[in-house]
């Protein structure tokens, strides 16, 4: 019988949520993570957390809508995803990532707000690509939520949470 989910954020330190490793199911320690560093204000997040808050927007987005989802509802972590994937050693998942955004056909130095326009106004040529993307991103198999758990383990001096 797997772990059971842990059932939120209760003001743990990252050395508390990574104890509950056998506890509770890895993605659900993470998504804890995710809710603790939701609440810290934007400009004292480290590069880290938000690698960890921009790899979980992916996740959540691409798994409810698709490619075109994320870069509508979270286009603020466009800019970074591709580095925070390849940083939690997912290049397969960086790679298909890229060629969503790449569809986009996005000038150098974009912000959030072109992204999410882009998106917007996106053609059918455009959702078809995204689509494509996101059947890459199901079929690959690559445990994102599993590296970016050993990731944060490995970083965790830099994800600060908690007591």
């Amino acid at each position: 019988m797997p772990p059971p989910l842990l059932k939120g954020y209760s003001g743990q330190s990252t050395e508390e949520l990574l104890a509950l490793e056998e506890k509770y199911r890895v993605d659900s320690i993470i998504l804890a993570f995710e809710e603790a560093l939701l609440h810290k204000p934007s400009p004292d997040l480290t590069s880290e957390e938000q690698y960890v808050l921009a790899v979980e927007a992916l996740e959540r987005e691409v798994n409810n809508g698709g490619y075109l989802q994320f870069f509508t509802n979270a286009c603020e972590h466009a800019g970074i995803i591709e580095q925070a994937l390849r940083a939690i050693d997912c290049p397969v998942i960086a790679q298909i990532t890229r060629d969503a955004l790449a569809t986009l056909e996005l000038e150098a130095g974009f912000s959030p707000g072109d992204v999410a326009a882009a998106a917007e106004d996106a053609d059918e040529s455009v959702h078809e690509v995204l689509e494509e993307c996101d059947n890459r991103y199901f079929d690959d198999g690559e445990p994102v939520a599993d590296h970016l758990f050993e990731w944060i383990r490995k970083n965790r001096k830099a994800i600060r949470i908690g007591g």
